[in-house]
């Protein structure tokens, strides 16, 4: 009998098993708690997953290489199955150095594959951020993706900066894409900006005030409110003293 070739899909079909032989039922149960939208889980705890997916990371570049590392991660961040996305996720993250422009094409194709925050936010935060990072004339992309009817790639514009303002990059294209985001009514979209303020305001608070104080009539209180999350009580407050009332 011929030996199976072992292929990109082979190894993600196989992966998929053990995610799903290896899950808790009791906890896929509850991690649909956490989201808005229904989720397929496995009931996979975060660590043991990250455990599962570094080892399956050192094999599979050991003995296969980088390139096909990544197609199997493509493989399996085409599913519906959260876990399955995010241990392609957790494969590629200890590498995303190691990647170019087109493994970035790649990691924007998938938010086309996006299911609920969780999937969205590894995607974004652990490989795509940390690539613009590396090369700021990827933030192009981010203007470009607010600009999206899909509620997800907006939230991508704002999480994909992340990585880069916690090391103080990318101040003017933060205010230039908070300015282009400010009326956004989607919730997720609100949150993704505030997240993104506020990570802005911990690491450069001496630029970041005044530009809150200027938006602060227009900005909906949502996204306000969690930018202040790491200011002094008493700078907060004052940011907050004519917050609009359009977003709670």
């Amino acid at each position: 009998m011929p030996r199976r070739k072992i292929t990109p899909a082979y190894i993600a079909a196989h992966i998929r098993r053990v995610l799903k032989d290896g899950g808790s039922a009791p906890h896929a149960e509850g991690v649909q708690h956490f989201f808005k939208e229904e989720v397929q889980s496995r009931g996979w705890y975060t660590g043991e997953l990250r455990k599962v997916a570094v080892r399956f990371r050192r094999t599979i570049k050991r003995e296969r290489g980088l390139e096909f590392l990544v197609q199997v991660a493509d493989r399996l961040f085409s599913g519906q199955v959260l876990e399955e996305k995010n241990f392609a996720v957790l494969m590629l993250e200890k590498v995303v150095g190691e990647l170019g422009d087109s493994e970035f094409k790649r990691f924007e194709s998938w938010l086309s594959r996006i299911s609920s925050w969780a999937d969205h936010d590894a995607l974004v935060h652990y490989l795509i951020a940390p690539m613009i990072v590396a090369n700021p004339a990827r933030t192009s992309k981010v203007f470009r993706w607010a600009k999206s009817r899909n509620h997800w790639h907006r939230r991508a514009a704002c999480v994909a900066l992340i990585q880069g303002t916690r090391q103080k990059m990318f101040f003017p294209e933060i205010t230039r894409l908070s300015d282009q985001l400010l009326s956004d009514q989607d919730d997720m979209v609100q949150k993704g900006l505030g997240w993104l303020l506020r990570e802005t305001a911990k690491a450069d608070a001496k630029r970041t005030v005044p530009y809150l104080m200027k938006i602060r009539a227009r900005a909906p209180r949502r996204v306000l409110r969690t930018a202040c999350e790491t200011l002094p009580a008493r700078t907060g407050k004052l940011v907050l003293s004519q917050v609009s009332t359009r977003a709670i």
